[in-house]
């Protein structure tokens, strides 16, 4: 009977140290960020347009499609300091970008740190 009682205190223990709260990032990123206006606005012969997936765990998805056709896809990584987010493509040679958001009339974007744009929330 010791033995069972000594079992379960250690059972109880293990439990309560493995739990913890994991914390919840609200992020305003966190979600489906395109340039297909600002690829429409260009103008170009073929159709290229890129998107970014935010996720709330700092990772995220980017595609790109030409002519509407899936043509690259990798993963991302996300961080946010200051107002500042910075993406990164760990296995690409895709440049690091730093943009922050902005809200307009249009919806929220994502801009550059020169003020052009780089995708809105879809």
């Amino acid at each position: 009977m010791k033995r069972l009682n000594s079992l379960l205190a250690l059972l109880v223990v293990v439990l309560t140290m493995s739990c913890s709260d994991i914390p919840e990032n609200d992020n305003p990123i966190i979600g489906i960020w395109n340039d297909k206006s600002v690829a429409s606005a260009a103008k170009s012969d073929d159709s290229t347009h890129h998107e970014w997936v935010f996720n709330d765990a700092y990772l995220g998805r980017y595609q790109s499609y030409t002519n509407n056709v899936l043509s690259f896809k990798t993963d991302f990584r996300w961080s946010v300091e200051d107002d500042v987010y910075t993406i990164t493509y760990p296995g690409t040679d895709m440049p690091t970008t730093t943009v922050s958001m902005k809200g307009s009339l249009q919806g929220d974007m994502l801009e550059f740190q020169n003020g052009s744009l780089l995708a809105i929330r879809e």
